[in-house]
């Protein structure tokens, strides 16, 4: 238990201090994450995002804290957007979620592939991520957007895919178009109506080119998740 007394200490400086540096956090899994700051909220570790919203994890799963002597300037951050998908993409599927993503996409006929790298932009698989806007879960869905699909534990791995991945069908059903179905998910689909393709968001313009770059797709036009054909949205 050394490295929760570690993690103790850690915990107990960040909050006698406001923070002034970014923290890296290791994880069980091995991943690393650089964060803005960390707190204690009883038994979980709320990790701030760098982007924007928080990360609740049991603090089980967090091996060790250390300062992130790297310097990433806001400013920086935002005019890089490669910045971002290098700090938060995590470089491998959960095997928890690996399965579940596999069987829950085949059922609802959505393409596997593009419901992970999806999940990878939006939560970095941490189920529960809650961004700025209140979007829950592995899939980041709103809790209005939950419920159309019966969804009200957003925070259940399995009932968040089940709707997320409904949801990305439907999209993929109306637009026919891979990066406008995902900035459709991002942005809303009366943005996406209103400029008649992905709407000129800068968040939005990097969020399907970060998901593009994990499926090694360019930018341009693709068919729905699956098959070249129409039948899988």
């Amino acid at each position: 238990m050394r490295w929760g007394l570690t993690l103790c200490t850690v915990l107990l400086s960040i909050t006698a201090a406001a923070p002034a540096r970014a923290e890296l956090v290791f994880f069980q899994s091995g991943r690393a994450m650089s964060v803005r700051a960390i707190r204690s909220d009883g038994d979980e570790i709320v990790l701030q995002l760098r982007s924007g919203g928080d990360i609740h994890c049991d603090r089980s799963l967090i091996v060790k804290v250390e300062p992130d002597e790297v310097e990433y300037p806001e400013d920086v951050l935002q005019a890089l957007p490669m910045a971002r998908a290098i700090i938060f993409e995590p470089p491998s599927i959960p095997e928890q979620y690996r399965d579940l993503v596999t069987q829950t996409a085949a059922r609802h006929g959505v393409d596997a592939r593009v419901v992970n790298a999806l999940i990878q932009v939006e939560s970095a698989y941490h189920s529960r991520a809650v961004s700025p806007k209140g979007a829950r879960g592995l899939m980041q869905l709103m809790p209005a957007t939950g419920r159309q699909y019966g969804a009200l534990d957003l925070f259940d791995p399995k009932v968040n895919l089940d709707a997320g991945i409904q949801h990305l069908k439907r999209l993929l059903a109306r637009y026919y178009d891979l990066p406008i179905a995902l900035a459709a998910y991002n942005a809303g689909e009366a943005a996406v109506d209103r400029f008649g393709g992905i709407p000129p968001f800068r968040e939005t313009q990097d969020y399907v080119t970060r998901i593009l770059r994990l499926l090694n797709r360019s930018c341009r036009p693709h068919p729905a998740a699956g098959s070249p054909s129409r039948s899988n949205a």
